[in-house]
């Protein structure tokens, strides 16, 4: 067995045990801090300061903003959701508080498919948690544990971009080998990540002119508008199955209006994502060249094997397997 052989075990040990050990928020929150690291500094040219002390404190600084502005993003929403009615618990129980009140004006083929009264909708939730609650970690009692983890992978994160950026040294075979496997994963991250969250602020961008103007326009204001908009654009950093998420969160609420107004959401959302299917093709297909059906294979194999965990990770891993599957001339 070579080294490069080795290296392909370990890279593949590695991202098994990271889900595993619950360390994927780590590994996301790193590999995202030195992402934007490199971005910022790349626009700043400080990969081109003459001294290596004006390098270390460039990048310390942006580092530090980096984290700041994420933090503070992840405040920022919390905040907003809360304000707009007690948070997530809150948003979920109007979920199922409209589709209870909204069953005289369903059709007999949609109420039908529906529980039968509160109880047995009640019986449905809590069941769903307790088959969940792992999954669910971050809103329960490991919220703080976890938190603790994104911000150590964020600190490692701008430790590695510092690291990377003024470090000059000669690798040895199998430690080059173990360096490619990285910045392969690295590269898939960065092609998915960047590629979803642009789809996904155009997805959002859409929803707020429809919930935050359209609607207002032709008098109708829907309860959580602002929630529906963080949902929609949080829900579309995972492809496919965010959307269906986040869509039918907006069919609900507005079934809560009317059944009319529920179709006319539903019949503005596929619109919306047929442009999304287009822009799916053209910027994370040409980058991991995948089509829709792949990465939505590689997400049902993966939340079957690990969970809520592995339906996030689903996409990079999937983009770092056919990287190096081309790399070695294989596809």
């Amino acid at each position: 067995m070579t080294y490069r052989h080795t290296a392909w075990l370990l890279a593949a040990l590695s991202l098994f045990l990271v889900l595993k050990l619950k360390l994927l928020p780590a590994l996301l929150a790193g590999l995202l801090v030195y992402h934007l690291i490199h971005l910022i500094a790349s626009r700043l040219a400080i990969g081109r300061l003459s001294g290596k002390n004006a390098k270390i404190l460039s990048v310390i600084l942006v580092s530090g903003l980096v984290i700041t502005l994420l933090v503070a993003s992840v405040i920022g929403i919390l905040a907003l959701l809360r304000a707009e009615g007690g948070g997530p618990a809150a948003f979920m129980k109007k979920l199922a508080e409209i589709l209870e009140s909204s069953r005289p004006s369903l059709p007999e083929w949609i109420y039908s498919a529906l529980p039968h009264d509160g109880d047995a909708l009640q019986t449905y939730l809590a069941g769903w948690l307790r088959e969940h609650s792992g999954e669910l970690q971050l809103m329960g009692k490991e919220a703080g544990h976890t938190f603790a983890h994104v911000l150590i992978g964020m600190i490692i994160g701008a430790m590695l971009s510092l690291y990377e950026m003024v470090a000059v040294e000669v690798r040895k075979p199998f430690v080059n080998a173990l360096a490619e496997r990285a910045v392969r994963f690295s590269n898939a991250f960065r092609n998915i990540v960047f590629a979803q969250a642009k789809i996904a602020a155009v997805n959002a961008f859409f929803t707020w002119i429809y919930l935050g103007v359209v609607l207002p326009l032709v008098g109708v204001k829907l309860p959580f508008a602002g929630t529906l908009v963080v949902v929609t654009f949080v829900a579309g950093l995972i492809p496919i199955l965010g959307n269906i998420l986040s869509n039918s969160a907006i069919v609900i609420v507005s079934l809560g209006h009317s059944f009319q107004l529920a179709m006319s959401s539903l019949l503005f959302l596929v619109s919306i994502h047929k442009l999304e299917y287009f822009l799916n093709a053209k910027i994370v297909g040409s980058q991991i060249k995948a089509n829709a059906w792949e990465l939505l294979t590689a997400m049902l194999a993966m939340e079957a094997a690990f969970g809520l965990p592995g339906l996030v990770a689903a996409p990079v891993y999937y983009a770092y397997l056919k990287s190096e599957l081309k790399e070695v001339g294989v596809i």
